[in-house]
């Protein structure tokens, strides 16, 4: 059997992964943005492009049959790229609003980061979210005792996930390469799915995320026979997905670096 390569750096999601218990400051918006166009969606939809650029998952949920269909009801015809954008000009001020409280580092990231940067690791992100947005976040991020070393936004790649090319650029910056040396975490699919497409080990999170998309408080508060349920089919899910490993938080992932052998 094929060894694993050992791992020389890290390439990390931001909401969901890093800072923003549950993704929420995303989710609550688009939910924002589409009440405010007259087409509701719900959270399930909101959420199901998570990862994506945002006006690329502005456009994926606007393309969904149902929204589709309500949106020719109530505005007379299909929607239209301009649609598209007309709702991202009004998502951008939105999620700025948001960011900074949404901003806060998940229990257990700080340590963990601080862990692997003292095994000699490298420390990238990528976001679907733009440079001007986090402008906002990253500041409350480095109070809280996260700081990476690259940072690649959305808006500096020629597409988002699941494309490769975040992952390609933080790559570059970062100076390690082959990419199989790199290690993406995220809490989406499609990060998921951006990750195997730059040739890199990947790992999911599977309770800080979008997949589950709940705050401490209300994970914490939730029954246990039904989140072992959730749970399992989000694990389920993300190996469908290709994920070659799935840890409840990021937290973890000191534990799976070691008990994997994964480091140089």
């Amino acid at each position: 059997m094929q060894s694993r390569p050992m791992i020389r750096g890290l390439l990390l999601d931001w909401a969901g992964t890093t800072v923003d218990h549950g993704s929420r400051a995303p989710a609550r918006v688009f939910l924002e943005v589409f009440q405010r166009s007259g087409v509701p969606v719900n959270e399930a939809e909101a959420r199901g492009p998570m990862g994506m650029a945002k006006r690329a998952h502005i456009a994926a949920v606007l393309n969904l049959p149902r929204v589709a269909r309500g949106w020719e009801e109530k505005h007379g015809r299909p929607p239209t790229d301009a649609d598209v954008q007309r709702l991202y000009e009004e998502f951008l001020p939105l999620q700025l609003s948001v960011l900074r409280e949404y901003s806060s580092v998940i229990p257990g990231v700080a340590e963990a980061i601080a862990w692997c940067r003292s095994c000699g690791l490298k420390i990238g992100s990528t976001t679907g979210y733009t440079r001007e947005l986090m402008e906002a976040v990253s500041p409350v991020a480095a109070e809280g005792g996260y700081a990476p070393d690259v940072l690649v936004c959305s808006d500096e790649v020629a597409a988002g996930r699941p494309a490769p090319w975040l992952n390609f650029r933080a790559a570059e910056q970062m100076g390690v390469y082959p990419m199989h040396h790199l290690l993406v975490v995220d809490d989406t699919p499609l990060g998921i799915q951006a990750g195997k497409a730059a040739g890199c080990l990947t790992v999911a999170v599977s309770h800080t995320g979008n997949s589950l998309g709940l705050g401490l408080d209300e994970l914490e508060a939730l029954p246990e026979r039904e989140l072992g349920a959730r749970i399992q089919q989000i694990g389920a899910d993300f190996r469908a997905t290709g994920a070659d490993f799935v840890i409840p938080s990021l937290a973890d992932l000191p534990d799976l670096l070691t008990t994997q052998k994964l480091l140089v």
